[in-house]
């Protein structure tokens, strides 16, 4: 075995030198071929356990390809050295493909890619390459797509066994290490003999059916265009709302359809502006109900804030309890549209508090937003979180505990399970109206004295082992957090929400822009790299468009613009319109797919569609509006069908629709402030605002709109290009607005 893995690995390193420059010369092996690591050697933060052996992994700057480096298993990152050594040795590909705060992920690697049985028989059979699903959304959403084929159904951890040039003919997702026959689960230790025999023996039917695997997948991708020119159904935005109002939980909040509830923010922002278009109170208590009870459950961290990723149960009590960074963003826009409609300060508090907890856990000291904080921490998930009463009796007094046990329903024997534990999972289930009236005291009174205990048990669990953060930063969901941070600066009027968004969109641009003007997908440690695909250009411009909506600084409407025309250049289809998920000069997978689907977070295309209608208002470009038509008609035969499945896109449709607004402002900006902020705030969704940058070329077109006199403001409001006559009274701004 040890010569047979020597030889192995001299094969590798004579391949190709991917790893690294002279990487055979500078590192040793022992006899397993297994790399030693010098204690000098400062290559990457090691993981805490990995002992002194360890694949080559090691050398990747992925939390999650780190997390394994230390495995029996031979992982290769993706790169052409591990499907080349495939082809010289003729073994398939076993690819794993995960995330850092995945607890399944976990689960699959401390019994099976810890185990030395089960890496014994993989690094037989197999190359194996492991891949961050966060890093590399292209490979995850290409083998996502032949998993849901193959097995009706998808998730984390995904496997796919493919033949060396990349074609799949098998898939799943968490294998254990030993079968478990009576739950229909096939294990490792009989899946990898069954996958080494099949290819020893019948390796052409293998290869015929990753042939045909593929060839449904291209020809299923060619099919995703309106070739019949299908025209979009008049009541698409009815249908849509209509399918959310016959899902939603009358008693719950949320839509019914699934066991876990998951938040789907932008599902919400929609039905916020269908509110706004029909005044059908029906959207505005789904909304309401919804947003309500999310927030007093379990999703929500009661203690330190934030959302978690969704609720195992229909009351939103147990989460899932990873918090992604990207549902924090979503959500904030969420709340900020439910804000706007309704003037609720409970929307107001929501806001300030995930704020808080992103500002404080998620953000690097030099800007940029990290991606996110796992849901495991001492071996098991939800530790962190989840409280002992007799805990919490011995951090405060009694009345102390009996006022924070009554409002969070913390129980002596535990109010739900985690784990199979009986556990207490904070929550409320009364709101602030209710309690002020069973305490007889003013509510502002019993929240003040409220927050300073939470501070107490927060201050507690502070000391516990916190669960692991994925402290790398992703430029398509810091693009998010630019665009919320922004919105709620606006919104709430809080400067410190502006500068956090500028700051993180300034390092952005400093780290993550290469040298040929196209973006890079991740920074960690000083490290930037990945080439950047569709999702990081349509959030990172959608939140370079919030920046510039908030405080008019050129800059970045400027960089919008040269992105969106690189956009354009790399990832549109000039054939069959709509954006590819990666560019023309990104890695060459056998599809290049393209997405409509609004999942947990939105697509690109859809993203896309709606930066590029108000690019095309604010830059007078009418070629940038095309592209946002020409998205929605390559896409309209599955709207019609679907369209509940893609709401970010149904924004766009809806600023289509109009009545929508361009809304000039001229006159100087301190004179100015007043009638921007109002505007800024005013409710209609389907507008954009030009500050009076006739001075910048690409704002040439507002010369010929006059200045008011010394400076006062004076507001041109347009349809559509066509402007009513100016005036600085606000009144009659809003009143051209409804």
């Amino acid at each position: 075995m040890n010569i047979y893995l020597k030889l192995i690995f001299a094969i590798i390193f004579t391949v190709n030198q991917v790893i690294g420059e002279n990487l055979d010369k500078r590192y040793q092996y022992n006899d397993n071929g297994r790399i030693i690591v010098p204690n000098n050697e400062e290559i990457v933060k090691l993981p805490k356990d990995g002992g002194e052996l360890w694949n080559r992994l090691i050398f990747e700057n992925s939390p999650y390809l780190l997390q394994h480096a230390a495995n029996p298993v031979e992982w290769y990152p993706w790169n052409e050295e591990a499907f080349l050594l495939a082809k010289k040795l003729n073994k398939p590909v076993f690819l794993s493909i995960g995330y850092t705060t995945c607890h399944w992920c976990h689960v699959m690697e401390h019994e099976s890619f810890e185990d030395n049985d089960v890496a014994k028989l993989m690094n037989d059979t197999f190359i194996n390459i492991k891949v961050d699903r966060e890093e590399r959304p292209d490979i995850d959403n290409v083998y996502m797509e032949v998993t849901q084929k193959l097995t009706g159904r998808g998730g984390w951890p995904m496997t796919v066994i493919m033949t060396p040039d990349k074609k799949p003919f098998f898939a799943g997702t968490y294998f254990p290490k030993k079968s478990r026959p009576n739950y229909n689960r096939i294990g490792m230790l009989e899946l990898v003999p069954t996958i080494k025999n099949m290819w020893d023996n019948k390796q052409d039917s293998l290869i015929n059916s990753a042939n045909s695997i593929v060839r449904d997948l291209v020809n299923n991708n060619l099919n995703k265009s309106n070739h019949s020119n299908i025209s979009l159904s008049k009541d698409v935005l009815q249908k849509a709302f209509n399918s959310f109002s016959n899902r939603f939980d009358d008693i719950y909040g949320g839509f019914t359809g699934s066991r876990n509830k998951f938040p789907k923010p932008h599902d919400y922002s929609f039905i916020a502006r269908y509110y706004y278009r029909t005044k059908d109170v029906r959207a505005l208590e789904i909304i309401n109900k919804s947003l309500y009870s999310m927030k007093k459950g379990g999703i929500y961290d009661q203690i330190g804030f934030g959302f978690h990723r969704y609720s195992t149960d229909e009351k939103w009590l147990v989460p899932h309890f990873e918090k992604m960074l990207y549902d924090q963003a979503m959500i904030l826009h969420a709340y900020l549209d439910a804000y706007v409609l309704t003037n609720d300060n409970y929307y107001v508090n929501v806001i300030n508090e995930v704020c808080e907890y992103v500002l404080r856990d998620m953000t690097h000291n030099k800007g940029g937003f990290y991606s996110a904080e796992d849901a495991d921490s001492e071996g098991e998930e939800g530790v962190f979180y989840i409280w002992d009463n007799q805990e919490i009796k011995k951090i405060l007094n009694d009345n102390e505990y009996i006022f924070i046990s009554d409002i969070l329903n913390i129980k002596e024997n535990g109010n739900c399970r985690v784990e199979g534990h009986r556990t207490n999972i904070p929550h409320f289930t009364k709101d602030w109206d209710q309690i002020s009236l069973d305490y007889s005291e003013n509510s502002e009174i019993l929240k003040k004295r409220y927050h300073n205990i939470r501070d107490k048990i927060f201050k507690f669990r502070e000391l516990r082992i916190h669960p692991q953060k994925d402290d790398k930063i992703l430029t398509d969901w810091n693009g998010l957090m630019i665009s919320a941070l922004a919105r709620a600066s606006v919104m709430l009027d809080n400067k410190e929400y502006y500068n956090e968004a500028k700051k993180s969109a300034d390092f952005i641009i400093e780290n993550l822009i290469d040298d040929d003007g196209g973006l890079l997908k991740r920074y960690r440690n000083g490290h930037s790299g990945i080439k950047a695909m569709i999702e990081d250009y349509a959030f990172f411009i959608w939140g370079l468009i919030e920046l510039y909506q908030a405080e008019f600084d050129v800059k970045y409407i400027s960089l919008a613009a040269d992105l969106s025309d690189y956009q354009i250049d790399h990832f549109w289809d000039f054939n069959n319109k709509g954006f590819f998920f990666t560019s023309d000069i990104g890695e060459d997978l056998f599809v290049r797919n393209k997405e409509i689907y609004d999942g947990a977070i939105p697509s690109g295309n859809s993203v896309s569609a709606y930066n590029y209608i108000r690019l095309g208002r604010i830059l007078s470009r009418y070629d940038y509006e095309e592209i946002s038509y020409d998205i929605v008609n390559a896409f309209t035969p599955k709207l019609n069908r679907y369209s509940s499945g893609s709401t970010m896109l149904l924004h766009a449709i809806d600023f289509m629709k109009g009545p929508s607004y361009e809304i000039i402002v001229k006159g100087d900006r301190k004179k100015s402030e007043n009638i921007i902020k109002s505007i800024q705030k005013n409710a209609q969704p389907n507008k954009v605002i030009i500050f009076n940058n006739n001075n910048e070329k690409m704002f040439s077109f507002l010369e010929q709109y006059p200045n008011g006199d010394n400076g006062a403001p004076l507001v041109y409001v347009c349809q559509n290009y066509s402007c009513k006559l100016p005036t600085g009274d606000i009144s009659k701004i809003n009143e051209m607005l409804k």
